[in-house]
């Protein structure tokens, strides 16, 4: 497993990086949730009272998907829009959706990322910077709703913290117990980047890199890693938390990649 020791690129961005402008990013997602709505109520009017024959109509939905394939590169970059297309495509997985449940969105007065529950209790991880020096922490589940969250345990020196809120019965992600050492494979993680909620998608642990201010090496994910995913539990095929990510790094060999702390630096006792 490759350890980078340069200096030259031990810098981290603890709020992530965008390559993507996230307010053109969401309006043209709710555009196109628009869309698909405005065509459904045209369809449902259609059935009722044919105008043109069913043939017509799919050739009109094929010629307004053909333009927007072509208007998507003019207006975003090769990676946003495989962001959008594998978020699509993984948020339709019943498995992926049961995940998305025990995945909240951290908000204190100034700052918000991601975390997830451990716990049926209400035990929470996120990243210690996404709580750092904020006097009062919400904690919003998707379907459980809003609790606030204190701050129970902190490990600053890995950039994770332990809240908890006060409920019961509440969906949550198994730890893996793993050393992971080895472990490279391609891997599940879930947030709330830029505007979204929630949101899942997919990359590869490429490796370790060895930062000069931490004592063991954390991992290098090759993934569309935004703004808002510091916090979001990084997963395993049997769907157990292997990492949490905290940062980005622009990498000599990789470019710019997510990092991730392996969750067997986290000691709990639940």
């Amino acid at each position: 497993m490759k350890h980078s020791n340069d200096k030259e690129w031990d810098i981290i961005d603890e709020d992530l990086y965008e390559e993507l402008d996230p307010e053109e990013m969401y309006e043209l997602v709710q555009e196109e949730r628009q869309k698909l709505k405005e065509n459904e109520n045209k369809e449902a009017e259609q059935k009722k009272k044919p105008l043109v024959p069913k043939w017509g109509i799919w050739l009109i939905a094929i010629a307004m998907f053909i333009q927007v394939i072509a208007i998507l590169p003019q207006t975003f970059s090769i990676p946003a829009i495989e962001f959008i297309q594998t978020s699509a495509r993984l948020m339709q997985d019943e498995t992926v959706q049961q995940y998305r449940e025990a995945v909240v969105v951290i908000e204190g007065e100034d700052n918000k990322g991601t975390g997830f529950s451990i716990s049926d209790d209400g035990y929470i991880i996120t990243n210690y910077h996404v709580i750092e020096d904020q006097p009062r922490i919400t904690v919003a589940f998707q379907e459980e709703g809003l609790y606030n969250g204190e701050v129970i345990e902190t490990y600053p020196e890995i950039d994770l913290a332990l809240l908890d809120i006060e409920a019961e019965n509440l969906p949550y992600l198994e730890l893996s117990e793993q050393n992971g050492e080895d472990l490279l494979e391609k891997v599940l993680f879930i947030g709330n980047p830029l505007r979204f909620n929630g949101i899942a998608n997919e990359g590869d642990l490429i490796g370790k890199t060895q930062l000069s201010t931490w004592e063991r090496p954390v991992y290098m994910l090759d993934a569309p890693v935004y703004r808002g995913n510091s916090g979001s539990p990084v997963l395993d095929e049997q769907g157990e938390v292997i990492a949490v990510v905290f940062a980005t790094q622009k990498n000599e060999e990789h470019g710019r990649v997510g990092l991730a702390v392996p969750i067997e630096y986290m000691n709990i006792n639940q």
